[in-house]
């Protein structure tokens, strides 16, 4: 018998047993989805933040809401991310203005939930397969742990079959369960450090988008007060905007 061929990592694992093997198997599909789903969301994440850098230099370059629209209607029917938030809101604005709504209390609210439903698909856009990594992160341990005892257990019942034991025996066996603690835990960290960048830049995100539509709110509350002064509201207090900042008109 080769020892050296027996006791090389792909020796150790072809030794292995059946459900040690189908263990090593999993972990190994479980690794590769988890890298899939990194690399897809890393690019997700920064074409989602680098449309929203250019949609609000666009959106406070000054101009009105109706030129912002066809500048963003020029590029897709189907914005995403700060773009789609922004067309829900002005067609929902339009759509009140058409059915005779002049009233801010009446159209701001309207707005806020169209924005609203929006926000909660791009987030649910954003935020898959954050839960395949959790789960990968969290339980890749437990099960190459799980291929582990069972390959210690396995070499230590096939030790007792024999009068005279040795270290020699029972090291390959031992050797080979501890690769799927190695597999278990190659899986997890990746998926774990993923994890948690991926939900902090997703909060960020997520961050931006209300702030965005506060001020969106506030222009369309602003705009249609000026232009039916009636009903004129106190006016909420906001931050004084960035001098650079010039919010487009209604």
């Amino acid at each position: 018998m080769n020892v050296a061929t027996d006791m090389s990592l792909w020796g150790l694992v072809m030794q292995a047993s059946l459900l040690v093997k189908l263990v090593m198997l999993a972990l190994l599909l479980a690794s590769v989805a988890s890298w899939v789903v990194i690399f897809s969301k890393r690019r997700l994440l920064r074409a989602t933040e680098r449309e929203m850098e250019w949609f609000e230099d666009r959106f406070w370059s000054g101009g009105n809401l109706k030129d912002i629209y066809s500048e963003t209607q020029q590029f897709t029917d189907s914005p995403q991310g700060m773009p789609a938030l922004f067309k829900a809101g002005y067609e929902e604005l339009k759509r009140q203005r058409n059915q005779g709504q002049a009233h801010p209390q009446e159209i701001v609210p309207s707005v806020q939930r169209a924005m609203r439903v929006v926000l909660s698909r791009e987030l649910e856009r954003l935020e898959r397969g954050l839960a395949f990594l959790a789960t990968v992160g969290s339980i890749s341990p437990y099960v190459g742990l799980f291929g582990t005892v069972w390959g210690i257990m396995s070499a230590f019942i096939a030790l007792g079959n024999v009068k005279q034991a040795s270290l020699s025996m029972v090291a390959p066996g031992i050797a080979e369960a501890l690769i799927a603690t190695a597999m278990g835990l190659f899986a997890a960290i990746p998926a774990v450090v993923a994890y948690n960048f991926f939900s902090n830049r997703v909060d960020f995100i997520e961050n931006r988008f209300h702030t965005f539509m506060e001020e969106m709110a506030g222009i369309v509350e602003r705009g249609m007060s000026a232009a039916n002064p009636a009903p004129r509201q106190p006016a909420r207090p906001r931050p004084a905007p960035e001098p650079v900042r010039t919010p487009p008109e209604l």
